[in-house]
Parts: C-alpha cells; sequence; structure tokens
C-alpha cells in the first residue's frame, strides 16, 4: 500500500462520508482515481466504511466482553462465534484465555440466551467468563495507518 492510499484511509477514518472530491484535492489524484482506489481496498478487505454507532443510543442497553477457554484448536470455535449474531468481534489471543468475543444485546435476557444456548454449547468450549460493559468509556476508529 502506498502513502496516497495510507492518506485516503486516514482521511476516511476522520469522516467516512467525506466527499471523493475533497480526499482528491487533499491527495493530489483526480476524483475517479480516488474512487477507484476507495473501491480497490474495500474490495481486498483493507477497509470498511460504515456507519459506527452508539449502541445505547439504537438499543443495545447490554455489551459484554467474553473470554472463552477452549479445549484442541480454537479456530472452529472462532468461526462459529462469529456466526452468531449478536457477537460483533472476535479475537484469538494468549493469556489466560484462547478467544475473546464481544457482543451487543438488546438486554439482560438476551445476554443469557446467548451464553447459553449459542456460546456455552459449542464443542470445544470449555470455560467462559462475561465482563460486562457498564460504560463505554471511549470507541474511535482513527489510529491512522503504518
Amino acid at each position: 500500500m502506498d502513502e496516497i492510499s495510507k492518506r485516503i484511509i486516514e482521511l476516511l477514518q476522520q469522516d467516512g462520508r467525506k466527499p471523493y472530491v475533497s480526499i482528491a484535492a487533499e491527495v493530489g489524484l483526480s476524483e475517479g482515481a480516488v474512487r477507484q482506489r476507495v473501491q480497490r481496498l474495500t474490495d481486498a478487505g483493507m477497509m470498511q466504511i460504515v456507519a459506527v454507532t452508539d449502541p445505547l443510543l439504537v438499543g443495545f442497553t447490554r455489551q459484554a466482553m467474553i473470554g472463552i477457554k477452549t479445549q484442541g484448536d480454537s479456530g472452529p470455535v472462532a468461526d462459529a462465534l462469529c456466526q452468531i449474531q449478536q457477537v460483533d468481534y472476535v479475537v484469538t489471543t494468549a493469556g489466560s484465555f484462547d478467544l475473546l468475543a464481544e457482543v451487543v444485546c438488546e438486554g439482560d435476557s438476551e445476554l443469557l440466551n446467548v451464553l447459553m444456548t449459542q456460546i456455552r454449547v459449542i464443542p470445544g468450549v470449555t470455560h467462559t467468563e462475561t465482563f460486562v460493559y457498564l460504560k463505554l468509556n471511549k470507541q474511535h476508529y482513527d489510529w491512522g495507518t503504518r
């Protein structure tokens, strides 16, 4: 990825609705060239352009991070977690847990249901620990590129 593509990503991290004509002026390309680069970056999976919401303000009153210990290969467990609608983030980790999964739910009853009927029943899951979010202190996606 060249410096121009990196700069385009950084500009879109600051404002995902920034007009391509404005980006073009900042990076020294035509609007069409910027549009093509953005399409290539999204097609390659290097970035997504999405609306980031405050979950509380759109009806999701319960968020939690779930630490998961597995037996054997954690890959199939991670794949199964990725298929659960309420799970928005899954990472393989080193340390106390093999996987971390963030869930966004409408309330405690939905969180309990997801834990009991969808996560804990996945073959290979041996232990879960749930960290309930009490307050969202920071959620930013403008870390730039390297």
